[in-house]
């Protein structure tokens, strides 16, 4: 759907369930994003349902399971999310650990936001991170964004708030 030099982005099936259960449970995930309940592959697959595909048939866009080109090794996932209190979609990431510092993050993210500009129309797009995640403030950033305030999450968390 997607592809960048070394990476192909397309939109989750059930088939991802297993790599999403891994993902969500990965420490950085856990730590940045927060616990999702994910203790079994039908967890992993009943989220996938009730989050991802119903955001491809909602809005449009969604997530996206990040792959390498090269071999199709699923990474991480980038895409985008629609969240009911915000105006414009945010742009996410999330990469397991052994695929971090490598650029693909920015890889991955750079072209979801150009694919939204492109074929989806969407010029604003916005960016929460908690404010001690300092790889994803400087990812932010690096895709353009900029800080213009805070975002209060569902469960009352405070997250900075940027956008292009």
């Amino acid at each position: 759907m997607i592809e960048t030099e070394r990476l192909q982005l397309r939109e989750y099936t059930l088939v991802d369930a297993p790599f999403i259960y891994k993902l969500m449970n990965s420490e950085g995930w856990l730590k940045n994003i927060g616990d999702r309940n994910i203790k079994t592959i039908e967890d992993a697959e009943a989220y996938l349902k009730k989050n991802y595909l119903s955001s491809y048939e909602k809005h449009g866009f969604g997530p996206y399971l990040v792959s390498l080109k090269e071999d199709g090794t699923p990474i991480g996932s980038s895409g985008l999310y629609k969240r009911d209190n915000l105006n414009f979609p945010d742009v996410g990431f999330a990469f397991l650990p052994e695929f971090g510092n490598k650029g693909y993050a920015y890889e991955a993210s750079k072209a979801v936001m150009q694919f939204a500009a492109e074929k989806l129309k969407i010029q604003t797009i916005v960016g929460i991170t908690l404010p001690e995640n300092i790889a994803s403030v400087k990812l932010l950033k690096k895709l353009g964004l900029s800080e213009i305030g805070t975002y209060q999450y569902e469960d009352g968390e405070e997250l900075l708030l940027f956008s292009n």
